[in-house]
């Protein structure tokens, strides 16, 4: 019976991309569209990023069919006082500049939106007047500026009426003086600019545009002009940038699409702080600012792939301020780093944070392909793996006083993901210590490390839960709990079998994704995403399409768009910016099967689907290279692959479906 609703689970998960009505939709530029309809009323809200700003924006149609719009800006570099991990100065802005323009005379009015569209900025097309002779049409444009503390607005109108418009459009500067006690650097400078300021007579097809930026600076700083079309094409070159390169292809348009957007999510998140670049999950809350599972385990593994220098240049650098807290008495690492690297937060106490950061400091410095760089993570490497050694209890897995959910569900004295965590990182740190010379006695005993604790965590974690023969999260744990899937992500297939049937199981799965825990109501990505990359990565390949295809449908096209998000309840399904980074590792360590084995090689286990033909990842830039993988079905039993590196040929082989292949560049 059980067995027979998890089939049946998969085949309605697999109709529904298919049959559900999707709110948004795809254009042949990459971007995707909500086409407003009659009675069409919706909100949904979206974070944007730049290196001194973010902005999380409100918006959609209110039901008379007029745009609503709620700013909220978040300047991460202007600190509050408490200096703690939520003290950026944030302010919501509601005002509509609309309002204020006067057409032949009288205010604007009957707004109707008719598009909405995503494209690395949020754009919104409305008609006022629709059908009169003075019928105007609006398309309103916001983004965050790339370096600057500006979040920009263009206002475009033209003229699609029969008649001579007249626009009265104003002009003008709003600034205010924040409080002066809760400023770490006492008062700072809020300003609104509006660049309009005379009247303009269009005639039909003629149009008017004119431009809001709303700043935020120190005293100490001059305000600047901003040119906003120059900011944005900033923002669009970067947008481009990001698309530009790790090109996935598949026969699959909502996939490569999400992992289009995803790229853009997990890169923009990045602030210029004191303390150096530093990624920042966002969400309104989590700025100027670094964890040791959203940016070391979860987001800097990928950077590498897709070579955007400055998204290297923060998780390298989110590794030295983990490594400046290194001690020779082995004392817990923070859990993270804030206030623009100033202060620290482990209000968890030990999460299994050094094994989280031994996972990711590995993964990237393989993949980074730098051996100058690795060399210099290789110190925290090692402290974090004896660190993680002196944490074993007396049956040989990780002690750790809670999980990155920080005691939101129970953990136990030892939890899956940190021993799993750990074991990863061992098996990493065989690979990286070859690759730099390490003594060879050091190297063997970590091999020897991971081959018992694997051992360990069977022993330990493996069992019976629920009916299914998987792993209790932690001893005692008799509930069915999402991160049984940690393992199959770190290449321990032992129990995949029951483990893929129970993360599907209708006590798991859900129309929202995972479950964190059976029973429950709470659901939080990135265990869904890990699980979705675990399943490709042990073979389980139609299985693992279904459930990604339906996520990526409803993450990219459904209500709320167009990015993995944190959790439900908590948070409101933010969209936190190292969940697109799992997103898209889903691709590179599920789908392709890239495992860096050295700083130019690494294992590839293409899982290509039975009904795909071929798929390829273009421009892969880790491994300190510029290469192509393509993947083609031969028959139904062999799939060839090829690899092209700075255009030669380096590999060109004919596999079983299922084997793995080594790659040296």
């Amino acid at each position: 019976m059980k067995r027979f609703l998890s089939c049946f689970l998969l085949f309605v998960g697999m109709l529904l991309p298919c049959n559900a009505e999707n709110r948004w939709h795809i254009n042949s530029d990459g971007s995707i569209s909500w086409s407003v309809k009659e009675n069409d009323s919706h909100k949904d809200h979206i974070e944007m990023s730049g290196l001194k700003v973010s902005t999380v924006l409100r918006y959609g149609v209110n039901p008379d069919g007029s745009f609503y719009l709620n700013r909220s800006i978040v300047w991460p570099l202007l600190r509050t006082i408490p200096n703690n991990t939520h003290a950026s100065l944030m302010r919501r802005f509601g005002y509509d500049v609309i309002q204020q323009i006067n057409l032949n005379g009288y205010s604007l009015s009957d707004e109707k939106v008719e598009e909405i569209t995503l494209d690395g900025t949020l754009t919104v097309r409305s008609l006022f007047n629709r059908g009169s002779n003075w019928e105007l049409e609006l398309t309103r444009k916001i983004f965050p500026s790339t370096t600057k503390a500006s979040v920009c607005e263009i206002y475009r109108f033209r003229n699609t009426g029969k008649e001579n418009a007249m626009l009265d459009i104003p002009s003008g500067l709003v600034a205010m003086e924040t409080e002066e006690s809760v400023g770490v650097d006492g008062s700072y400078h809020l300003v609104t600019f509006i660049d309009g300021g005379k009247s303009q007579i269009l005639k039909p097809g003629e149009t008017a545009e004119f431009h809001v930026v709303i700043s935020g600076y120190k005293k100490s700083e001059q305000v600047v002009p901003v040119d906003v079309q120059k900011e944005l094409e900033a923002r669009m070159a970067l947008v481009k940038q990001w698309k530009d390169n790790l090109i996935l292809e598949t026969p699959d348009t909502v996939i490569n699409t999400m992992f289009s957007f995803a790229k853009v999510r997990a890169s923009e998140s990045i602030y210029d702080t004191k303390g150096g670049l530093m990624h920042g999950p966002g969400g309104e809350s989590y700025y100027a600012a670094i964890w040791a599972n959203d940016q070391a385990e979860y987001v800097n593994p990928f950077f590498p792939f897709l070579g955007y220098e400055i998204g290297n240049k923060s998780a390298f650098n989110s590794f030295r301020l983990f490594g400046n807290y290194m001690n020779e008495q082995y004392d817990k690492l923070p859990s993270s780093i804030i206030a623009e690297g100033l202060d620290t937060w482990g209000g968890a106490g030990d999460r299994g944070d050094a094994a989280m950061i031994a996972y990711g400091a590995s993964r990237y410095a393989l993949a980074r392909g730098d051996k100058q760089e690795a060399e210099q993570l290789w110190p925290l490497i090692e402290w974090c793996l004896e660190y993680s050694r002196r944490q074993l209890n007396e049956e040989g897995v990780v002690k750790s006083d809670a999980d990155e959910l920080e005691n939101r569900f129970p953990a136990g004295e030892a939890n899956l993901c940190t021993s799993s965590l750990y074991y990863d990182a061992l098996n990493s740190a065989v690979y990286l210590g070859k690759e730099l010379g390490k003594p060879a006695k050091q190297i063997s005993d970590y091999r020897k490390r991971a081959v018992l604790l694997r051992e360990n965590i069977d022993r330990y974690f493996g069992g019976n839960v629920e009916g299914f023969d998987t792993y209790h999260y932690y001893k005692g744990n008799d509930v069915l709990r999402s991160w049984i899937c940690i393992p199959l992500t770190v290449g321990i297939y032992d129990r995949k079998e029951a483990t893929v049937s129970a993360l599907f199981s209708p006590r798991l799965w859900t129309k929202d994704g995972l479950l964190t825990q059976a029973g429950s109501e709470t659901f939080w990505d990135r265990s869904t995403l890990y699980a979705l990359r675990g399943v490709f990565a042990c073979g389980e390949t139609e299985k693992a399409l279904g459930y990604l295809q339906y996520y990526s449908n409803t993450r990219l096209l459904g209500e709320h768009v167009p990015y993995a998000i944190e959790a439900w309840p908590e948070g409101n399904q933010r969209h936190l910016s190292a969940e697109s980074g799992l997103y898209a590792r889903i691709v590179t360590e599920g789908l392709f099967g890239i495992r860096p084995t050295g700083l130019r090689s690494f294992t590839c286990t293409p899982r290509l689907p039975k009904n795909w033909e071929n798929m390829a990842l273009r421009k892969i830039r880790a491994f300190n290279a510029n290469f192509d993988i393509l993947v083609e079905r031969r028959s139904q039993e062999k799939i060839r692959v090829t690899i092209v590196c700075n255009g030669k040929h380096v590999l060109k082989k004919t596999i079983e479906d299922g084997a793995s292949l080594q790659v040296k560049l």
